[in-house]
């Protein structure tokens, strides 16, 4: 599948009205905002009241791309959707039935998800002997099994389909493993052999899965885990730069990208000369 601004080849034809789903929307996921273009792809982008989801957002939209933004906070995802025809699905994908409660909701609303952007996340920083007991499950709940269960939600449509791409928000982190950020890391390493499991699975589906593996993003994301990003290197990036490598991987297609592509590098060394990558570690964490 190649998503294009022209359109792909699996679009519905000229003048076809995608089917909708006849379920109610549900009563917790309340939709904000104009009557979505059912002539448009669309895409579901979670975490999009800022940060990286609000940028991959704007990105999507300057393309044409019908759009379903979730986050927690509506007042600021009204923002993101300022100027553009995105419809706002207000959810806590924490809740048990948070990721099913908003699947059914943007199905509901455009009848179909042709790419699903999984951004949701949070942080925590500090030694892990400290770590409340309440922020390990708070962390793996979110960046881990919300995501895993939102993308068990969507993935039937996209089979169903014959077409679709589930693009998931991994992180450094999760390559390497980051000093004081020990069950951030394992939640994205997670991710990271989640998406390469299931790209296998999908595979002669017409439904792809890109990993998208960024370095620090100057966001609120340190600000929000407690701690503010205190190293040298490497220097954050910003959400747009983010925004527009996810765009490319779906127009492109690709199973994995980094952010910015050097960062494929200690990945390399770890796998070719893990002695020295450890070194590496403690020297600079």
């Amino acid at each position: 599948m190649t998503l294009t601004g022209s359109g792909s080849a699996h679009d519905p034809p000229a003048g076809a009205t995608p089917r909708r789903a006849t379920a109610p929307v549900p009563a917790r996921v309340r939709a904000y905002g104009p009557p979505p273009r059912l002539d448009r792809r669309v895409a579901l982008v979670t975490g999009a009241s800022s940060g990286i989801g609000a940028a991959t957002a704007r990105r999507f939209a300057m393309d044409g791309w019908q759009l379903l933004l979730s986050g927690r906070d509506r007042h600021r995802l009204e923002r993101t959707a300022s100027g553009t025809s995105a419809v706002v699905l207000p959810a806590d994908l924490a809740a048990p039935d948070g990721p099913r409660l908003l699947a059914r909701s943007a199905l509901h609303t455009t009848g179909r998800i042709d790419v699903l952007v999984a951004g949701a996340g949070i942080g925590w920083a500090g030694p892990f002997a400290t770590m409340p007991h309440t922020d390990i499950d708070r962390v793996l709940i979110l960046d881990l099994n919300a995501t895993l269960h939102l993308v068990r939600e969507v993935l039937p449509s996209m089979i169903a389909a014959g077409r679709g791409r589930v693009v998931l928000l991994g992180s450094i982190a999760g390559s390497v493993g980051v000093r004081e950020e020990a069950v951030y890391s394992a939640a994205k390493a997670g991710l990271a052999a989640f998406a390469e499991a299931l790209r296998q699975e999908l595979r002669g589906t017409g439904v792809g899965v890109t990993l998208v593996v960024p370095g620090p993003v100057d966001t609120a994301f340190f600000t929000r885990r407690g701690r503010p990003y205190d190293r040298s290197h490497p220097r954050p990036t910003s959400p747009g730069r983010v925004a527009g490598a996810i765009w490319e991987a779906v127009r492109q297609e690709r199973d994995v990208v980094h952010v910015p592509t050097w960062l494929t590098l200690p990945g390399r060394v770890r796998g070719l000369t893990p002695g020295v990558y450890r070194r590496l570690l403690d020297r600079f964490g």
